[in-house]
Order: C-alpha cells, then sequence, then structure tokens
C-alpha cells in the first residue's frame, strides 16, 4: 500500500506501538523494509513517525501481550482480534494528521476482514466524529480493502517482501511458524505462487 501510495502522493509512513508482543520484530522489518525499497519511490516518503498508545492495563492477560494460547495456524481469522484496534490506531493517527495538516489516512485493510472496526461504516463514522472533534478534514481511505492477500503479494512482487513480517508470537524476532499469521501469509505467497519468503 504504501509503495502504491507513494507513486502518486507524499506518504507519512505511522507505526503506532502498544506493548504487543510482536511489536519490536515487526518494526525492525519495517525499517529494513522501507530502507530496501525503490529509491525511486524515496522522495514521496517521509521519515517514519513512532507513537507510543500503551495498551497493557486496557488489555490485561490477553494473548497479545502474554504469548500463551495465542491463535495457531487452524484458528479462523476472528481468533485474533484486538479489541479496538482499528479505533486506537485511527484516533492517534487523526490527531497526527490534524498536528500536521494531513487530510487522508490510508488503513491496509484486506478483503475478508471480519471485525466490526474494519467496516467501510465504521471508517465513515469514525472520520465524521475526527472531523468534529479535530476540526480537520480528514478522510479514510481503505485502498486494498477489496483486494485478496495473495492479490496484494502478487502487486508488490517487485518490493523487498522477504523483509516484511506477519506473526503474532515472535521467537528471537523471527517468525513462529505456527500461528494464526504465519500460516495467512505463507497461504498468500503459494497462493501467488512465490516461494516462501
Amino acid at each position: 500500500m504504501l509503495a502504491e501510495l507513494a507513486k502518486r502522493y507524499k506518504v507519512y509512513p505511522l507505526y503506532v506501538r502498544h506493548g504487543l508482543r510482536w511489536e519490536d520484530a515487526e518494526l525492525r522489518h519495517l525499517r529494513r523494509f522501507l530502507r530496501a525499497i525503490p529509491s525511486s519511490l524515496h522522495p514521496a516518503i517521509a521519515p517514519l513517525t513512532i507513537l507510543s498508545v500503551p495498551a497493557r492495563k486496557l488489555y490485561g492477560a490477553h494473548w497479545s501481550l502474554t504469548g500463551r494460547n495465542v491463535p495457531d495456524a487452524q484458528s479462523r481469522d476472528e481468533a485474533v482480534y484486538l479489541p479496538g484496534r482499528n479505533l486506537l490506531l485511527l484516533t492517534v493517527a487523526s490527531v497526527f494528521c490534524a498536528q500536521h495538516g494531513i487530510r487522508t489516512i490510508a488503513i491496509g485493510t484486506l478483503r475478508g476482514n471480519p471485525f466490526p472496526d474494519a467496516t467501510a461504516e465504521f471508517y465513515r463514522a469514525f472520520a465524521s466524529v475526527a472531523r468534529r472533534a479535530l476540526h480537520n478534514f480528514v478522510t479514510i481511505v481503505t485502498p486494498l480493502c477489496h483486494v485478496p492477500k495473495q492479490q496484494v503479494v502478487r502487486r508488490g512482487r517487485h518490493l523487498p517482501l522477504h523483509l516484511t513480517f506477519s506473526c503474532l508470537n515472535p521467537q528471537r524476532g523471527r517468525p513462529c511458524g505456527r500461528c494464526n499469521k504465519c500460516a495467512e501469509r505463507q497461504r498468500a505467497l503459494r497462493a501467488a505462487s512465490m516461494e516462501s519468503v
């Protein structure tokens, strides 16, 4: 999504830390990915901004913090639900945008996302509330909402996908290979006829 948007717009990558198990590994991979993307896109991509909104007290003993009972490869997508995750992410992004004069937030929701805070209705309602609260006309776009993950992989073949990361329970900074997200990533790579990366 970032690479496609950077062909047409100035992009301000934003990473919001909540204290979840995978964030250190995910952030390392993200930084490497941003450094490795084609140099032609670099002028359109601002430096990465990292903000923290700790969720430990909100989520308590949730698997995303403890690493216990992490949804495995056989679990349904509904099992990976993080209560209010998009609500938290968009709230932080909206304040950031208001402070920097940015009017569009892009979020990478994919086709098949089953969560209540990942629907078109939710995004429209949230944007309306954000406009009122922040006096900033903000639009939320979901350029991948009709795209399955394997098609995203195909569209990104020219990018350093080996540096991407999607794991709920990393072990020493590497994907566990057993969780729901590891399985989803491998299925997408196979469906896109790409080797495991």
